[in-house]
């Protein structure tokens, strides 16, 4: 288990063993979500959702229109 300090900054060092494990470089993002019972889910925000365009493509001939997508409406 990696382990650190909060310093009186209220600052921290990722251990070398997690930032490798993330893939974390100089620049990571890191997302904070402090749970109901007091637990922390720490995320590295590695990608944008704009790093997704363009990455997925309709078959071929089947294209869907947005309001047939948003049946709830």
């Amino acid at each position: 288990m990696a382990e650190s300090t909060i310093t009186a900054k209220g600052q921290t060092t990722v251990p070398l063993q997690v930032r490798n494990s993330i893939g974390a470089a100089p620049g990571t993002r890191l997302v904070w979500h402090v749970l109901p019972d007091g637990g922390l889910i720490v995320r590295a925000k590695t990608k944008s959702i704009l790093d997704l365009a363009g990455k997925l493509k309709a078959p071929k001939g089947r294209h869907v229109a947005v309001e047939d997508m948003n049946a709830w409406r």
